[in-house]
């Protein structure tokens, strides 16, 4: 996939058709240690193990749609190929983490992307769910999280089109804060 962005929203979706309720994205910006991190972890049904040892074969998928999964063996490649390092671990009932690390500076590192409308369509789509999104670089943090918002709001739903309107400047503002005007 052309952005990192694009990956988050596949593998979400993932998290989602398992009938999680939460889910945390996280994501770790570092000039200093010359590292992105990205963390999706979520409280969905899991994967028993013998799905887990599949997970990243491209014709491995639950869909019934079509015989090929490309989104986690995309981006176990993405991160492998920029000298990253890419985990997943799941249990059933418990719900599944997946992880990638990529070398900040590498040639073939694709960008993050518009992870603010990656966030808006998350919730746009699934305003039901508890998302936690974290952003950290070398200069801070910021943290979206939707029960928050949920409890400002009362019973004002989130996929509001003046509220996701909000809730994307809001991200954008917050990521030009730790990214120093950057994004």
């Amino acid at each position: 996939m052309k952005e990192l962005s694009l990956n988050i929203l596949d593998i979400t979706y993932n998290s989602i058709k398992a009938n999680a309720e939460k889910i945390e994205i996280s994501i770790s910006e570092s000039i200093s240690a010359n590292l992105i991190q990205i963390e999706i972890k979520d409280n969905g049904h899991g994967m028993d193990h013998e799905l887990l040892e599949k997970v990243t074969d491209p014709f491995v998928t639950t869909r019934t749609t079509r015989k090929v999964g490309l989104g986690i063996p995309l981006f176990k490649q993405s991160a492998e190929d920029t000298d990253g390092k890419f985990s997943i671990s799941s249990k059933i009932g418990e719900g599944t983490a997946v992880y990638a690390s990529f070398r900040l500076d590498h040639l073939d590192r694709a960008p993050i992307g518009d992870i603010s409308s990656t966030m808006v369509s998350l919730i746009q789509a699934n305003d039901q769910i508890h998302f936690i999104y974290r952003h950290s670089t070398d200069s801070g943090e910021f943290v979206l999280d939707t029960d928050d918002l949920h409890a400002q709001l009362g019973d004002v739903p989130l996929s509001e089109p003046a509220v996701l309107s909000w809730i994307g400047e809001y991200i954008k503002e917050n990521l030009e804060d730790i990214q120093g005007g950057k994004i």
